[in-house]
């Protein structure tokens, strides 16, 4: 029969993860999608803590601040159109005032804080080797840092730049380094987004993206135990090359192809208990988030005793695993 894909071989798995075992994720949207596959299954993993990152250098200037920095104040926030802004957050950080800003950056902070002795795997997913750097001072910085994100300053603002494999692999081979001493057991699990940049142009984003594999593979190679790569890039642009499996954007996976390499995924990363449970997870989510026409019903009243029966099982056969934003009514 007529072969119409490419089959992609998964490298050797790295140690496996389970319930029970904390993780971070960092990244691009890519991993976004990802993580919440992964944090619906029943998996402790909290996605993104600055919201979307794409390029390496400012994924390793938030991974530094978490594990190691201080918490955040006034001085490392800045306002424009109206909002307050923090050059290393998403802009779903950005609030009307200062306090507010900081309360949403030091939540999330102080929440982390307590798991991190635990800390066991961490996904990072590339999206850009390209940066752009503080060109003055005019809204704080300092000139020459790396942004998560211009939230929409003048162009005049930043330079811009391709990083090198040799570039990025000088930040984190130290990051690394430091990393394994203090966690010795950590699992680095690196991905490059499929989705392609074409804001900087096709031969450009191929650039990049070629920069981000060369970067990881190199990181793979110094560190063998502890640094792996899964290839969710390889997976959409050659298992999945069909534009079936693309948004109507045409650049980013359809929720189809975000689901298939999310399974992917799964296999590759998750101890056999967890393979078991993460659909089974992954169904009581999904009644949970289901809104009823008629919540006064019997019939509602009788599905959400059911329900309540089932995840208690769920409880009894995964001690450890743990179900997300459940309503008050369940315990």
């Amino acid at each position: 029969m007529l072969a119409l894909h490419t089959p992609i071989t998964l490298p050797p798995s790295p140690p496996r993860l389970g319930y029970g075992q904390q993780a971070l994720s960092f990244g691009s949207c890519f991993s976004e999608h990802i993580g919440a596959y992964l944090r619906d299954g029943g998996l402790q993993i909290e996605v993104n803590p600055y919201g979307i990152q794409y390029n390496p250098l400012s994924i390793a200037a938030g991974i530094e601040r978490l594990l190691w920095g201080e918490p955040f104040d006034g001085k490392e926030v800045f306002e424009h159109g109206g909002l307050y802004h923090s050059f290393l957050h998403h802009g779903s950080f950005s609030s009307v005032t200062e306090a507010d800003i900081l309360e949403k950056m030091n939540g999330v902070y102080e929440a982390l804080r307590p798991r991190l002795p635990h800390l066991r795997y961490l996904f990072v997913t590339y999206g850009t080797s390209y940066v752009y750097r503080l060109a003055n001072e005019a809204y704080g910085g300092v000139v020459g840092q790396v942004v998560s994100n211009c939230h929409k300053l003048p162009e005049s603002c930043f330079t811009r730049e391709r990083m090198s494999p040799e570039a990025l692999l000088a930040v984190w081979t130290p990051l690394v380094e430091r990393l394994r001493h203090d966690y010795p057991d950590l699992v680095i699990v690196q991905t490059v987004s499929p989705v392609r940049h074409l804001r900087d142009g096709a031969h450009g984003n191929a650039l990049s993206k070629a920069s981000l594999l060369l970067f990881a593979e190199a990181l793979c190679e110094r560190f063998p135990t502890t640094c792996f790569y899964f290839p969710s890039y390889e997976l959409l642009l050659d298992e999945l090359r069909d534009y079936r499996f693309y948004a109507e954007d045409m650049v980013h996976p359809s929720p189809l192809a975000q689901r298939l390499v999310a399974e992917r995924f799964a296999s590759w990363m998750l101890d056999d208990e967890a393979q078991t449970g993460l659909p089974k997870a992954h169904r009581l989510h999904r009644e949970l988030r289901h809104r009823p026409l008629h919540a006064e019903g019997q019939a509602h009243r009788e599905r959400m005793e059911a329900l309540r029966r089932r995840i208690d099982l769920f409880r009894s056969e995964y001690p450890l695993a743990q179900l997300h934003d459940l309503p008050l009514w369940i315990d």
